[in-house]
Parts: structure tokens; sequence; C-alpha cells
């Protein structure tokens, strides 16, 4: 029996039966003819992806959104009503979370795209889409770089460097100010445009178009949202290397000099030591945002400049994907490395397995003497 799929039907097929022979569906077969623009004349030339893909796609994007949610709830939670976490610096922590949890209001319309294999809304759909991924991409960018700040504050001047909550308030009113532009330019088409990328269930900012104009903000987002960003983080995070070694020469010079094996009482080792503990954690979330973004700015960079022959649809959601992933993992590197968070998970859920000492137990039940240098 011949069978015929038209896009009429409610689960689009790539394929359609024509004279007994399989006749395979080129990308955008399927969007609405008065949504046709949503296509780029780049994606016309592959053939349309099959339905396996998408629901392969749909089952990664449900494991990270359930994963995503767990995770930085778990943060926002513990951070925002633990008393011995409720600090300046970790307001950006609860900031980035909540960066984190904005990009997954975009993956439920996702996972149903991948089921139709096309944007459900067509451009108004896209524009949700889109304004949810760069609001939170372009924040948590920022975001990074304001924690690279205040762990270069904290450490290097532990006295007088800390930033106070209403200093830490204004810090990060400056990320979601950070973001609005490049979110809100696209989406009015006041400068740039929201298309269709990839698999045409997900949408980003267009880097296709062929006009100045496009190549323009594609240059401009990609300095606003990346480029500045790591500049401020590389910065920041260097010089705070520079300062702990600097200080550690120092006192080992001058405990050197007075005969002994440390000027630093053990409780104050083991404050720095929380405060260094924390530093990591903040430079392994820096380098998963390298890891994660890195990509995703190379191949906008190549659609707007490069050769575009190079990015096929599975090319270019890859690079979605890992933008995807690092939101998930943020939260659970905390609960790996940060050592008052872990102790308060300890705390709370048990059930999840967590051993952490309390630091500040840690730290106050120290010996504060300092030993003579062995002769």
């Amino acid at each position: 029996m011949e069978l015929n799929y038209t896009a009429e039907d409610p689960i689009a097929f790539p394929f359609k039966m024509v004279s007994g022979e399989v006749q395979q569906h080129m990308l955008g077969w399927n969007i609405p003819a008065e949504h046709q623009s949503l296509v780029h004349e780049h994606w016309r030339q592959f053939p349309a992806v099959d339905k396996f893909s998408h629901y392969l796609l749909a089952l990664i994007y449900f494991i990270l959104m359930i994963s995503s949610i767990t995770g930085n709830s778990l943060v926002i939670w513990i951070f925002s009503t633990s008393k011995s976490l409720r600090s300046a610096s970790n307001m950006f922590i609860v900031n980035l979370a909540i960066f984190d949890l904005t990009m997954m209001l975009e993956m439920p319309h996702l996972i149903v795209n991948s089921f139709y294999q096309r944007m459900l809304g067509d451009q108004i759909g896209c524009d949700i889409y889109s304004v949810f991924g760069a609001l939170s991409g372009i924040g948590g960018s920022i975001t990074n770089a304001v924690i690279a700040y205040d762990r270069y504050k904290t450490i290097s001047c532990p006295i007088d460097g800390r930033i106070n909550k209403v200093q830490a308030s204004i810090l990060i009113a400056i990320t979601w100010m950070w973001a609005m532009p490049f979110t809100l330019l696209p989406w009015t088409r006041v400068w740039g445009q929201f298309t269709t990328e990839g698999f045409l269930t997900t949408c980003s900012f267009d880097f296709l178009s062929e006009d100045q104009d496009t190549k323009a903000f594609v240059a401009c987002i990609f300095c606003w949202s990346y480029v500045i960003p790591m500049t401020l983080i590389c910065t920041f995070y260097s010089k705070l290397f520079v300062a702990v070694r600097h200080h550690e020469k120092m006192l080992k010079e001058q405990a050197k000099k007075m005969n002994v094996k440390s000027l630093a009482s053990n409780k104050e080792d083991a404050g720095k030591s929380v405060e260094i503990r924390i530093a990591k954690v903040a430079f392994t979330i820096f380098f998963l945002f390298v890891c994660s973004w890195t990509p995703y700015g190379v191949v906008a960079m190549i659609g707007a400049f490069g050769d575009r022959s190079l990015l096929t649809p599975v090319v270019t959601m890859i690079p979605a994907v890992f933008c995807k992933t690092v939101s998930c993992i943020d939260p659970w590197v905390y609960a790996i490395n940060h050592p008052r968070f872990r102790a308060e998970l300890e705390r709370r859920v048990p059930w999840m397995g967590v051993r952490e000492p309390d630091p500040d137990a840690t730290s106050t039940n120290a010996s504060t003497s300092t030993t003579p240098a062995d002769a």
C-alpha cells in the first residue's frame, strides 16, 4: 500500500512515498509557507533530520533539564536559607543558579518541538525560545566574571577587600543589565534577529545572513558576551594567583628569619584553605564556561565570516548541547567541592550521602600555636 505524508499531519515525517519510491524531504519542508523566512537558505541544502535524531536530542535535553532543575534549586535553597552561607560572595552563586534555571525554561519547548520536528509557535515561539537562551547565556558569562572579581578581592585583600551586600546587589543588577541589550535588540528587530538553527527545532540569533548589518551584529555580540567576560575572568584569576604566590613567598621568608615553620596560625590556615577551595570551585566553573561557550562562539564566527560548508545541522547542534550542559554541571561542582555547601547538604539532605566536616568547627578547634623549625 502506498503511503503519503504531508505537512498537515500532526507528526512530521522526513520521507514520503512517490511512485513507490522513497523521496527524502529537505530541511524546512514542514514549515508553514507564511513562516518559511525562519529557514535560512543554508539549511535547505541538507536532508531533513530523521525523527530518531530528534527524539535523541529530546531525551538529552530532558535529562539535562531534570539535572539542572534539581541542582540549581538545591543551590538557591541552601545558599538563600542557610545563615552561614548568606554572604555577599554567595549572592553571586545564587545569581548564577537563577541564570542557569532561566536557560531551562526553553527546554520543554525543545522537547515538544522534537516530536513535531519543527519550531512550534513559528516566529513568536522562536523569539521566546531565544530570549531565554540569550538572557541566561550572556548573564551567566558576565556573572562568571563577577565571581572571579569577588574571589580576587576576597583572597588577595581579606581584611579590607571583601565585597559587602550592597556592593554585591549593585554588581548583580549590572549582570542583568549587561544581558539585556543583546536580548532585546534582536527580539525587537532593532539590530539583528532570532531565527532557527541546526535541526530547526531550536532558535538563536542569526549568524548566517550575508548582509553587513548581521556581520557587525555577530562581531559585537561575540565581543560583548564572550571576549569581554573572558578577558575579565582571565585578568582577575591571574591577579589572584600572583597575589597568593606573593603572599606565600613573603610568609616563608619571614618565617625563615624567625626560625619558625609558619607565621600563620592553624586557625588562619584553615580559614585560608576554605577560601582557596572556594576559589578552585569558581575556577572550575570558569573552565566549564570556556569549554561550553567556545564551540558556540566558533560556530557563530564561522557562520558570519568563515566557510559555511563546515556548518551542518549536527555540527551546529553539538555546541548548543554543550551550552545547556554547563548550566547542569555548575551546581554539582559546588556540591562536590564547596566545603560549607557540602556541610549544609549533609545536614539537610543526608540521603544524598555527602560527608563533609564543618569548616567553621575545623577552624575554631584548630590549634593557634606556632611550631619551631626542625634543627
